[in-house]
């Protein structure tokens, strides 16, 4: 199936536009939340962390109200969460790159909060001008098992562009691709801008950027509740073919225990990084499957093996992961479960899927971004070692 690919600009541009809104460029560290609970003690960690946005005072200037409709088709406006703390993020409903970091990051902050969590609302605005329609959302909050934790909102396309404009979010289509602004707002109670988050496109960042929203949120709460962990905000090492590596297998229910996957520089490998929400824009379970030609034909034509590895750290669990591997029928390969993100991060991955052919030196030889034929995938495997 042929999948157009799907990103989000991170151009100063697009930073520029998200301040506008409230006439403010500063940069902030993001609030310390009384109580003690700080970031004081890894400020500087943090600040110099490029994969972590800690965020950008809005002066609390009145967050622009709309009027859309979730993905039940349920009419929604801003304004009727006041009182709550809303956490508004803008989001491509066919999005394969930084938008489910988005997503993760906005579900775990709540999370964090435990059940100061109730007085948090998700919001989530389509930013993809090709995929408006209600289905198109719902879709989207299936497959990241999403459609009661939040609502995730479209209209016409002029209503998604004046909502856009009024938040500084820059959309456009260029070869097929659709790049936006990977915004994330925090709208408090009374329904004032606080802060603006753009989303790193890093895996190993998605809890930290969980912490640093949750952090501000809980300065705006009642009580400020404390987060129910806290991690360090240092910038976190990928794991980089050079690296050994051992990773737990995706288990199966009903399965024996799978082994470990072990990875690293000592013999060549096909490496494939793949998410089980990809099901929303491409048939997985028959690419996945089909998979198991490759395997098939290593031996007779000299190719390197094949390990599989789960974006876990984006997906609802690591126990949903085997769940719909269970469905999909026997894989003749591993797949490991990269929890963390550092693999992927390591491996330097943007985009879902994306295809890693590693030399025995744990060196990448070649890699690319899209499902290919089984037949161009053996060509190209062969032709790079």
């Amino acid at each position: 199936m042929t999948m157009t690919r799907r990103r989000a600009w991170l151009g100063g541009l697009a930073l520029t536009a998200t301040l506008a809104i409230a006439g403010c460029s500063s940069s902030s560290s993001g609030s310390p939340a009384p109580g003690g609970q700080a970031m004081s003690s890894a400020d500087s960690a943090a600040m110099e962390n490029p994969n972590l946005d800690l965020g950008s005072s809005l002066g609390s200037k009145q967050a622009p109200d709309f009027k859309l409709v979730n993905q039940f088709g349920q009419q929604m406006s801003l304004s009727q969460f006041r009182g709550k703390v809303v956490l508004l993020g803008f989001e491509d409903s066919e999005c394969t790159t930084v938008c489910p970091l988005t997503s993760q990051s906005m579900v775990l902050a709540k999370e964090l909060l435990g059940k100061a969590g109730g007085s948090v609302q998700l919001l989530g605005i389509d930013a993809n001008p090709d995929a408006i329609a209600v289905a198109n959302v719902l879709a989207y909050s299936r497959v990241h098992s999403m459609v009661n934790q939040w609502d995730f909102l479209t209209g016409t396309a002029a209503q998604l562009k004046e909502v856009w404009k009024h938040y500084g979010i820059a959309v456009q289509i260029q070869s097929g691709q659709i790049d936006h602004t990977p915004a994330l707002y925090v709208i408090d109670q009374q329904g004032k801008l606080q802060k603006a988050y753009l989303t790193q496109m890093a895996y190993s960042s998605v809890t930290q950027s969980a912490q640093v929203i949750a952090t501000e949120v809980s300065s705006l709460l009642p009580g400020h509740p404390k987060l129910s962990s806290i991690e360090s905000l240092a910038a976190v090492p990928g794991q980089t073919p050079a690296d050994s590596v051992t990773l737990p297998q995706a288990q199966v229910p009903n399965a024996a225990t799978a082994p470990a996957v072990t990875l690293g520089p000592g013999k060549a490998r096909l490496v494939v990084f793949f998410a089980t929400w990809l099901s929303e824009t491409s048939d997985l379970s028959a690419e996945l499957t089909g998979l198991n030609g490759y395997v098939k034909d290593a031996a007779s034509k000299h190719l390197p093996p094949l390990t599989a590895v789960d974006n876990t750290v984006t997906e609802a669990s690591a126990q949903a992961v085997g769940g719909y591997l269970g469905k999909v029928g026997k894989l003749d390969y591993p797949v490991a479960l990269d929890e963390s993100g550092r693999l992927a991060d390591g491996y330097g991955v943007q985009d879902q899927p994306w295809y890693a052919l590693v030399n025995a030196a744990g060196k990448i030889v070649w890699q690319h971004d899209g499902w290919v034929s089984l037949a161009t995938l053996e060509k190209t495997v062969a032709a790079h070692q």
